[in-house]
């Protein structure tokens, strides 16, 4: 057998042993399947409330209005409730002791409420993010800064769809 046969059967008889130890794992259930993975008590149920989604990512900590912290730019009417352009612009600290470690992009009235998380470090500089969301209705489109000290601060805004964008 030549050099170049050899490693072309050694790759195969690695991939084949490689594929045939995950198929036992999955067959004796030591690897969970997708299904069991995605109904933990940290992911989102179908049809889920805000209230619900509240309750899940934040538990009993209250949130605190945001007042002049948080800035959030959103279009009063959105034509096309597809694609929803949001700045969030906050004025909290982020130093190494006291930071915005997460920013949640909540929308009330979605299927599924939480539309964007976004994790932050002190090395970040600023909690100044863009993006855009998609709104099933008019909806309350909430803003949540956590800070690493377990605060919580909520600014919001409704925005009027005229056009769904969640299958409306």
């Amino acid at each position: 057998m030549t050099r170049e046969h050899r490693r072309g059967r050694r790759q195969t008889l690695r991939f084949v042993g490689g594929a045939a130890v995950a198929a036992g794992a999955l067959a004796l259930g030591i690897v969970p399947s997708v299904e069991a993975q995605q109904t933990g008590p940290g992911f989102p149920q179908p049809d889920e409330k805000v209230q619900e989604t509240l309750q899940r990512l934040f538990g009993n900590r209250p949130l605190q209005p945001a007042g002049d912290r948080i800035k959030l730019e959103a279009p009063t009417i959105a034509e096309n409730g597809s694609v929803v352009p949001i700045k969030i612009d906050a004025k909290l600290p982020m130093a190494p002791d006291n930071y915005v470690k997460h920013v949640y992009v909540i929308a009330d009235k979605n299927r599924r409420p939480l539309n964007a998380k976004f994790t932050l470090t002190p090395e970040s500089g600023a909690a100044a993010l863009a993006t855009n969301v998609r709104l099933a209705a008019t909806s309350d489109v909430r803003v949540i800064a956590e800070m690493s000290t377990g605060a919580l601060y909520e600014a919001k805004q409704e925005v009027k769809v005229t056009v769904g964008g969640c299958g409306g």
